[in-house]
């Protein structure tokens, strides 16, 4: 068990840092890195506290703390996962509605256009 757990606080640190070297270089932003932080933080705490994760595992009712930290790790970034698809659906969505305003201005800018041409001719 105490490998897992080193195991589980090394990729957290790892996690952490990556973020903290992607947000300076600005490959990702500071809203969507809170998220990650976030995760990474609980990661290392739940792997650092074996009180912690013994009483977690009692109360899923689950006989092996390994397992219940795993099972943390995957509610943990499904909780993010799910952050950044209600993130993406709202972009698509302006994404959408930005496209349909340009339609609508390129059609006048026709109009306009065709309009001054019948004009001068």
């Amino acid at each position: 068990m105490e490998r897992l757990l080193n195991v589980v606080a090394v990729f957290s640190l790892g996690l952490a840092l990556a973020i903290l070297f992607s947000l300076r270089r600005a490959h990702i932003r500071v809203e969507y890195s809170v998220s990650w932080l976030a995760a990474a933080v609980a990661l290392f705490a739940l792997s650092r506290s074996q009180q912690t994760l013994l009483w977690l595992s009692r109360l899923l009712g689950l006989s092996d703390p390994p397992l219940a930290l795993l099972i943390m790790v995957f509610c943990v970034f499904l909780v993010v996962f799910y952050r950044f698809s209600t993130t993406i659906s709202d972009l698509k969505d302006a994404n959408i509605a930005l496209a349909q305003k340009v339609a609508i201005l390129e059609y006048r800018i026709e109009a306009l256009n065709e309009g001054r041409q019948a004009s001068q001719a």
